[in-house]
């Protein structure tokens, strides 16, 4: 008998504080690290911000590649050759990069 005595009751009222002190910390926990890894933003955000990246890819990919054919057209004076052929291979490879992303699976 002395042997139960000395057990906590698991309905006992201060085994139950310190649980909901524990889940109260845990949920604490669990809702900053879904701020901090973005977790908690709805899929309208989500998806504004894909719309932006695969925007940014497009207009990276064809801008970038445009500028540095017209600097090396520039240089070794081939007008539009290096400037259609980089144009070219940047719009490649922004949709290799869309095509990229879109295969990946969602969070």
């Amino acid at each position: 008998m002395a042997e139960d005595e000395n057990r906590q009751d698991p309905t006992s009222p201060s085994r139950d504080a310190r649980f909901s002190k524990l889940d109260e910390r845990l949920r604490s926990a669990q809702a900053e690290e879904a701020v901090r890894t973005g977790t908690d933003r709805k899929p309208a955000d989500r998806n504004e911000q894909l719309g932006s990246r695969v925007l940014s890819y497009l207009i990276g990919g064809l801008g970038g590649g445009a500028v540095i054919g017209w600097v090396l057209d520039q240089w070794f004076g081939t007008s539009p050759f290096f400037l259609l052929l980089l144009m070219f291979l940047g719009t490649a490879a922004g949709f290799r990069s869309i095509i990229r992303i879109s295969s990946k699976r969602p969070d």
